[in-house]
């Protein structure tokens, strides 16, 4: 008996919406980086692309929990020395509410350039509405 493998020709992509408003940023994150995997598939192939679309409606208003508003930080580096850069959670959501959402998602999948591929399904949106209304959508609760 052999293992059924799928090639990139016959995959099947549906779209999920996910509503974070009021959720947990990591739980969010941990159910969008599966299904942009694949990994709820009973056909998955680590090494192809065969995962679905995800909307995050109001991306924005996920919460932090504990004390991670205040001492969580995201850090970047400019490439110069003494040029590593810190900003607190709290003031990257005020600035840019939708960066954390895509950091923590981009985080949970595999680094190599599938990533690449796979974050490019993901589609945040700050409000609750979107224009994706020709397209059969299936509700992911989280």
């Amino acid at each position: 008996m052999n293992t059924p493998s799928i090639s990139s020709k016959n995959v099947t992509r549906t779209w999920y919406v996910i509503d974070a408003k009021g959720k947990p940023l990591g739980r969010i994150a941990a159910a969008a980086a599966m299904v942009l995997m694949g990994k709820h598939k009973p056909e998955y192939t680590p090494h192809i692309d065969n995962g679905d679309f995800v909307i995050v409606l109001n991306a924005g208003e996920f919460m932090l929990t504990g004390r991670k508003v205040n001492t969580k930080n995201y850090y970047h580096h400019s490439g110069f020395p003494g040029g590593l850069k810190t900003v607190v959670a709290k003031d990257m959501i005020e600035r840019k509410p939708l960066f954390p959402m895509q950091a923590a998602v981009k985080g949970m999948l595999p680094k190599n350039k599938l990533a690449r591929q796979m974050i490019k399904k993901l589609i945040l949106i700050e409000g609750g509405e979107h224009t994706y209304k020709n397209v059969p959508l299936k509700t992911l609760e989280i």
